[in-house]
């Protein structure tokens, strides 16, 4: 392997604000950082007097550098900060956050809608949040529904209402669907709902009273009182919820440490309210400050694309920071609005600050707990197997129904627990019906027959089956070319199929390992196990109702694939066909009034 001449380099280097990319042998990004000057920046990584490990460790490995030139040290920041989302090298600092934040949608339409949404921002409308957690924005959804008739239900339930439902008759929705309501006084619902999700209750206070004082005037009673009811429910909820007093937007980063675990709280506040709060567990490689950790992590979590959403006006810091100006510079210029971060804070600044560092602390507390918890079932689970190291576990399932809609799961386990994002499912196809054997073959061929990575390959195969599924695992590994090699082991259950009772089969069979019911190891190995039929039973009946919904369509002579394609887009699913009806069906590009009325009666036949 070549080695990496930093000195030729350097040499042509800019001195310019940028972000560099270090790579190793194999091609992969293992650091990206950010500098006001390049040149120097990495230079300091090639000086001859380091004493930091992990630098001389990051170096040692370095093959290749890339370097991409900005204008500003803001804009590296922000570049920065999605490059490491990107491609998370191991080097860096890393927010593990593998989920989508949760949002409020008000859609585009022409009778907006208010929903619960996660995931890409690809539909047009106003998007309010990220919030803390899900329990966040259902308790919000459901405040609106009773402050403001805006309505939540999906777009094809709307499209088939003829008459007022449920909703309506619990003044939670003004009925736009059936024109209870006209457009105008529901635009002005809608405004009201954008300023309350923007922290405005005030505002919307005010603009009520001005509505209900113009009805009263003009001896529309009815019409006062429903903004008189309004403006009492928002005050209740100002008054139940005023928890933080002065400061209308903060959010409170506490921070905590703990034999090489590092934990994150944020403490939210928005509307003078504590909006709620989350925990983040960084990636933090050895021997890395606190203040590389939490600069990293501001950088990450406000600075990324899908961050910019989130940034605070005030933002509470358990210590100062290096790069704190360059952060506020960076936050401001992407919040389009003034940011200050904050740290040595007192009176109620600090009370929360000391809130937050205490959640981290426990939080900390409790993850240290079930991990030493995890490493006593590995430990115990090593010395059942007679492996010396158990590092990566993998665990087999076949799901299917009479041999039909037949899927297989693969779930991994590695020292942490279930790793979720290398779960895996495969659609059997090729077999005989119900041959569970073939099944797993077909899985297994599927999982290792392109692997290369040797990290990827498993210490431990668990095989959910008798004597039976092992064989058929163990005929694929006689192929087996790499050198590392997967201990098989397969997991019989008892012959009354109650948990404790299970049977471990190694090499074919021939050598059985019976534990204690009350045994850890056997505790993870059933953990394992009934991940991996919950993981393949949940795809199973996922294929099988796709199925269902969509053969029912396709029993209707005359309605093809672009038929079937335009009905269920158009109307919004399966549950919107079947919820249409034929006037609905009409409108739907493709369909002529008697197919309307012809899939109408069979569906409706059939249901």
């Amino acid at each position: 392997m070549a080695v990496f001449d930093h000195k030729l380099f350097l040499k042509t280097l800019s001195t310019e604000p940028g972000v560099y990319r270090m790579y190793d042998g194999e091609s992969q990004v293992i650091y990206v950082g950010k500098a006001k000057n390049l040149k120097k920046r990495v230079s300091s990584y090639f000086r001859s007097n380091i004493t930091d490990s992990k630098t001389r460790v990051l170096v040692s490995n370095i093959q290749h550098i890339d370097v991409t030139l900005t204008n500003t040290e803001t804009e590296a920041l922000i570049l920065e900060s999605n490059l490491i989302k990107k491609y998370q090298p191991r080097y860096n600092i890393l927010l593990r956050d593998d989920k989508s934040y949760p949002y409020i949608f008000l859609s585009a339409h022409k009778h907006p809608r208010l929903a619960f949404h996660r995931g890409g921002r690809k539909a047009k409308g106003d998007y309010f949040g990220p919030y803390p957690s899900s329990a966040a924005v259902s308790d919000s959804l459901r405040l609106m529904q009773k402050i403001f008739p805006v309505r939540q239900c999906e777009d094809a339930y709307y499209r088939a209402r003829s008459r007022p439902c449920l909703q309506h008759q619990l003044k939670r929705c003004s009925a736009p669907c059936v024109g209870i309501v006209s457009d105008e006084e529901y635009q002005d619902q809608v405004t009201m709902v954008k300023q309350f999700l923007s922290g405005r209750s005030q505002d919307v206070i005010a603009s009520l009273i001005g509505k209900m004082e113009k009805a009263s005037l003009s001896l529309q009673f009815e019409e006062a009182a429903k903004f008189r009811d309004q403006i009492a429910l928002l005050r209740q909820m100002q008054e139940q919820q005023s928890v933080s007093g002065n400061f209308p937007e903060m959010d409170v980063i506490g921070f905590g440490q703990l034999h090489g675990l590092c934990a994150i709280h944020v403490l939210a506040i928005r509307d003078h309210k504590v909006l709620g709060t989350r925990t983040y567990f960084p990636k933090v490689p050895k021997d890395a400050t606190a203040n590389e950790i939490v600069e990293s992590f501001i950088g990450q979590y406000y600075l990324s694309t899908q961050g910019s959403g989130r940034i605070a006006a005030d933002i509470v810091l358990p210590f100062e920071i290096e790069e704190q100006q360059a952060l506020i510079d960076a936050l401001s210029e992407v919040a389009k609005r003034k940011v200050a971060i904050r740290a040595n804070v007192r009176g109620e600044r600090l009370q929360y600050l000391n809130l937050a560092n205490k959640n981290a602390h426990n939080a900390l507390t409790v993850k240290q707990s079930a991990q030493e918890a995890i490493s006593v079932r590995y430990a115990l689970l090593k010395e059942a197997l007679g492996l010396s190291e158990i590092g990566r576990m993998e665990c087999f399932d076949i799901s299917h129904t009479m041999g039909e809609n037949t899927i297989a799961s693969c779930v991994v386990f590695d020292g942490n627990g279930p790793n979720n994002k290398e779960y895996r499912r495969y659609n059997v196809e090729g077999i005989t019906p119900g041959d569970d054997y073939a099944a797993m073959s077909f899985a297994l061929k599927k999982r290792y027959g392109k692997v290369t990575e040797t990290e990827k390959i498993p210490d431990v195969i668990f095989i959910d089956g008798g004597k039976g599924q092992l064989g058929r695992a163990e005929e694929f590994f006689e192929s087996w070319t790499q050198d590392k090699m997967p201990l098989l082991v397969g997991v019989a259950k008892g012959t009354s199929r109650k948990p404790g009772l299970e049977t471990l089969l190694i090499d074919g069979g021939r050598k059985t390992v019976n534990l204690e019911s009350d045994s850890p190891a056997l505790h993870l190995i059933q953990h394992i196990r009934d991940e991996s039929h919950r993981f393949a039973i949940a795809g199973h009946r996922n294929k099988r109702q796709k199925q269902r919904t969509q053969s029912l369509l396709e029993e209707i002579t005359g309605v093809g694939q672009k038929r079937r394609q335009a009905l269920l887009k158009f109307l919004g699913g399966m549950q919107g066909v079947m919820a249409a009806n034929v006037q609905q069906l009409k409108q739907v590009p493709g369909i002529s009034p008697e197919m309307a009325e012809k899939i109408f009666n069979h569906l409706h036949d059939k249901a």
